[in-house]
Parts: C-alpha cells; sequence; structure tokens
C-alpha cells in the first residue's frame, strides 16, 4: 500500500487553518499516488490543546472540522488524530482518538494509553480506551495506534495494559502509529529505539508521523519515519520542517531517509524554529532584546535574527559606568555582522537618579545586590518601554545555569515574553556560539573567550558568585535532570559544600522561576510545565 506520511505544524484551536492544511496535504498526496494518507495525533486541534479541552465549543469546533475534511476529502482515505467525546457516561468527558476517514465513513480508534509525567497530563482529560481493534483497508489488517500506545515497550513499564497486545491477536499486516511527541535533544534517538522494539518484537512494517512546529515552549521535530519489518528505516521526513513523503508498505523500497542532525545542531534549528513560530502564531514579526556584549544576548540575538530576519530584531545597548569598553565594541560589532538596527540608551544618568533619590534611606548602607538589581531593572523597564511602544516582543537572554541558581533579577534582566536560552546550560551555549561561527564569524572571537560578568560592579566576574560552569552544570545536570541527590552528586567526585550551596540555590529560587517568561523546551527536564516544585519546601535547604 502506498501510504503518504503527512508531517504538518499545526495552530492550537485554529481549526480554519489547520483544516485547509489537511485538505490541501491529502490532495497533494493522492495527486503523487497515494493510497492512504496519514496525519498526526490530534491534528484538528492543535497539541496539546490542554484546558481548552474543557469547553464545549472547543470540541463541537473539532467535530465541525472533521465534517468538513471527510466531505472536502470523500474519495481519499486518510487517518489524522482528534478528541471525540465519550458518550458511555463513565470516566472522563473525552477520548484522544484516532479516525479514519473514507467516503464519508467515520471509524475511531482510541488511545489506550495516556501520559502524565514531564510536560503530559493527558489523564486530566482523556478516558484510556479499554479495547482495541485493528482497522481493515483494502484486504489490509492495519494495528492503528496513537503515541503513547507503542511505548510500554520498555523493561520497566509504565501501564499495565499493552494495546499491541490485543491488536496483534488479529495479525495485523502493518502498524501505523500518530504522534505528538515533543523535542528534545534525545527524544529522536529514544523514539527510534522504542518504535524499532515493536517494529521486532511483533515482526510489523511500521508507519509513524508526528507533529512538527512549535506550541509556546513546546517544539516538535517532527522526524516522521517508516521501517521495514527489520526495523531498517526505509523513510525518515525533514527535522524541524513540514514534509510529505510516500513509502510503499509492501515492497520495503528505501526512500529518502534525512539525516539525524548532532545535538547542538538539534538545539539550534529547535530555538530558530521555537521563536519564528512563537511570533507566527502570536501574530508578532519584531523583537526587541538588550545587547550587552556577553555570550548569552548575542546567542539570542543570533538564533532571533535567523528565525525572524535581522532587520526585525532590535538590539538596545544600556551601557553603566561599569560596562567596559569592549563589550559595547563586541554588541556593536554583532549588529554590524548581522546588519540588525540597534539604538545605544546610557542608563548612568538614570541609575545615579536612583542612588540620589535613595541616598537619605539607604544613608550608611554599603553597595551591595541591591544597586546591581537597580541596574538591572532600569534596563528592564527601558526594553518594555520599547516593547509596549513600538509592539515588540522582549527576549528573554538568560540562560538554564542562571536559571537554576537564581543569578538573575526578577522585573529585570528576567523580563520578556519568551525565553530563547532558558532550557540551554551556559556551557551548551558556548557550543551553539562554535556552532553559528562555524562557517564564519558572527559572533565576536572576543564575546566568546572573554570570563563571562554581568558588569554590575567594578571587575565583576560570575565566578565571583559562581562555581565554573564547567562544575555548575555537572551539578544542575545531575540534579535537574538526573535526580539524583547530593550524595549521589558527591559521590560522582564533586566538593559536598559546593554541592549542598549550588542544589540550596536552585531549591530557594523557585519562586523566581515561576514568575519566568516562557521557556524553549529543548532538554529532557527543562523548568516550566515539566518540572513541577513547590516554593516553600525545606528539602535539602
Amino acid at each position: 500500500m502506498r501510504i503518504a506520511l503527512a508531517q504538518l505544524n499545526y495552530h492550537i484551536g485554529h481549526f480554519e487553518s489547520n483544516t485547509l492544511k489537511i485538505i490541501d496535504t491529502a490532495n497533494k498526496a493522492q495527486k503523487l499516488g497515494a493510497e492512504l494518507t496519514v496525519f498526526a495525533e490530534m491534528a484538528i486541534s492543535g497539541y496539546p490543546p490542554r484546558d481548552f479541552l474543557e469547553f464545549e465549543d472547543f470540541i463541537d469546533s473539532c467535530e465541525a472540522q472533521l465534517d468538513i475534511i471527510a466531505e472536502a476529502c470523500f474519495d481519499i482515505p486518510l487517518i489524522l488524530g482528534v478528541p471525540i467525546r465519550n458518550t458511555t457516561n463513565k470516566g472522563k468527558p473525552l477520548f484522544n482518538a484516532a479516525v479514519f476517514l473514507f467516503q464519508g465513513k467515520k471509524k475511531y480508534f482510541r488511545k489506550g494509553l495516556l501520559p502524565d509525567y514531564d510536560v503530559f497530563d493527558e489523564y486530566r482529560y482523556f478516558e484510556p480506551a479499554d479495547r482495541f481493534e485493528c482497522l481493515n483497508f483494502r484486504g489490509k489488517k492495519i494495528a492503528l495506534t496513537v503515541c503513547e500506545d507503542l511505548w510500554n515497550v520498555e523493561d520497566h513499564p509504565l501501564y499495565v495494559k499493552q494495546p499491541m497486545e490485543e491488536l496483534i491477536l488479529e495479525e495485523p499486516d502493518l502498524l501505523i502509529n500518530i504522534a505528538a511527541s515533543p523535542f528534545d535533544y534525545d527524544q529522536a534517538e529514544k523514539r527510534e529505539k522504542v518504535l524499532r522494539k515493536n517494529v521486532e518484537k511483533y515482526k510489523l512494517p511500521l508507519v509513524y508521523v508526528n507533529h512538527v512546529g512549535a506550541q509556546t515552549e513546546l517544539l516538535f521535530d517532527g522526524g516522521s519515519l517508516a521501517m521495514d519489518r527489520n526495523g531498517r528505516i526505509i523513510s525518515r521526513l525533514r527535522f524541524f520542517e513540514e514534509d510529505l513523503q510516500i513509502v510503499d508498505s509492501d515492497s520495503y523500497s528505501t526512500h529518502f531517509v534525512n539525516a539525524l542532525p548532532g545535538k547542538i545542531e538539534r538545539i539550534h534549528d529547535a530555538l530558530v524554529m521555537g521563536i519564528r513560530n512563537y511570533f507566527q502564531k502570536l501574530g508578532f514579526s519584531k523583537a526587541v532584546l538588550g545587547l550587552s556584549g556577553g555570550l548569552d544576548s548575542a546567542v539570542t540575538m543570533v538564533l532571533a535574527a535567523r528565525a525572524l530576519g535581522s532587520e526585525n530584531v532590535y538590539a538596545v545597548l544600556m551601557p553603566s559606568q561599569f560596562t567596559s569598553d569592549h563589550s559595547v565594541q563586541d554588541a556593536l560589532d554583532l549588529v554590524k555582522n548581522l546588519g540588525s538596527p540597534y539604538q545605544t540608551i546610557p542608563i548612568k544618568e538614570i541609575y545615579q537618579g536612583f542612588e540620589n533619590e535613595l541616598s537619605e534611606t539607604f544613608k550608611g548602607k554599603a553597595f551591595d545586590v541591591t544597586e546591581e538589581n537597580i541596574q538591572a531593572r532600569i534596563r528592564g523597564a527601558l526594553l518594555m518601554a520599547l516593547s509596549n511602544k513600538f509592539g515588540y516582543i522582549l527576549l528573554n537572554t538568560s540562560n538554564k545555569s542562571e536559571a537554576a541558581v537564581g543569578y538573575g533579577t526578577l522585573y529585570g534582566d528576567m523580563n520578556g515574553g519568551l525565553s530563547v536560552l532558558g532550557d540551554v546550560y551556559k556551557t551548551e551555549v558556548f557550543e551553539l556560539a562554535r556552532y553559528i561561527n562555524t562557517d564564519q564569524e558572527i559572533i565576536p572571537e572576543n564575546t566568546i573567550i572573554k570570563p563571562p560578568s554581568a558588569e554590575l560592579r567594578p571587575d565583576q566576574k560570575d565566578s565571583d558568585s559562581l562555581p565554573k560552569y564547567e562544575l555548575l552544570d555537572r551539578i544542575l545536570y545531575a540534579y535537574i535532570e538526573q535526580r539524583m541527590g547530593p550524595e549521589a552528586i558527591v559521590k560522582l567526585g564533586i566538593d559536598p559544600h559546593t554541592v549542598a550551596r549550588v542544589l540550596r540555590l536552585v531549591n530557594s529560587n523557585e519562586y523566581k522561576r515561576y514568575q519566568s517568561p516562557p521557556i524553549l523546551r529543548v532538554s529532557p527536564k527543562a523548568f516550566g510545565m515539566g518540572r513541577r516544585m513547590p516554593i516553600v519546601a525545606r528539602y535539602l535547604s
């Protein structure tokens, strides 16, 4: 059977756009000779719609769009994902389902395994299916599954049920899985491993279709694929782009297999896509950011320029009396290299105004973090003023290392409508800078090699307040991504006092992260919806 894998970028709740994409792609696939076109999980609504699923009108709209597609694609067989009502009067009000459409008929296949870990919360809305059956089409039996239904083949399964154990009893010829599998820099390998385990266990060829595009912080990398019954990839669609490929599930001939990018390339491409989609789907076109001459703002600037066009990224240099001349020059060199518009707004006099007004109140008090935060908040206020006046979205430039230990100022450098690097450790930011400069020097070399500094007091360096980033990131990764406790981290050969101090900083600054802008997720454990911690806990404090 010639099957089209339709990998599209959906927009949550934009039913007209999603429906037109599905119809246009189905027609294109048919013209290319497809006998069946497969779209992703929750294609009509976009994924994840979250509490929109609690609105009757939202579900009504999904049903109405499904009818439009069924009519427009009357003679085009297709499979796509949609939320449907649970009419049994038992359990949750909805099912997450795949639907087969052909000649006005609809046949539903409900999802059985509902993830509720990390970024997922499907059991909040959906009832799990309690029975499974194959789709019979053109003499073929198809085991049609939805995303998580194939993820229970690990050595320590999360679920007591395994949908494929029921479906295999019908002796299917083919396995199709429609998915909404979010990106992280390890996910493509994990995903292919799980899919291959299913193929090898059940001896079935596989067609897998994923989402691509960004839905606020969640990024979807695509990478849809087909495997023959031996687990060999015969087709892999592009990463981070819409794509359409047709495979023959009978001949198992190799089609175009797009290469799997390396880790830093994946992070780069994911962030560029995330920025671009965030602006497009909100209806914005221009960004503003504070350009300090430091590494984080430089990398953010380049990523934004690649996502939106250099002309649409407005850089603001805000030097103070503590800003070094080389930082100003590095910032100027970067905007020149990119061709982006910029403005310089010195903050020395504004800061002195604060000093004068607070001099009596602060009399006898030494310069400390208070004065540093005033500078950051002045910059934050100026950037937000430009954002409001001209309709720019302010990009936050803080990295994950800083966000983890609270090395940032609320209502200052933590301002923004979107955090670009909030899930990228400082050591990875250095790698991103080197990757950006692969073919030519875009980020000035001095920006990359100079010691990191907030430049909020004379001769300040990040290492005055924090361990070296190589050590800090090692501790943070063990604690955040690997969920290791202090004793286990110390056993890695790290000083126990340093470990205790870093973990205390992470936990005591949870209140700051609650007030952060949405963070583009690129790691297996990002701050935000996938990491839920209490603010007032005393664990490791």
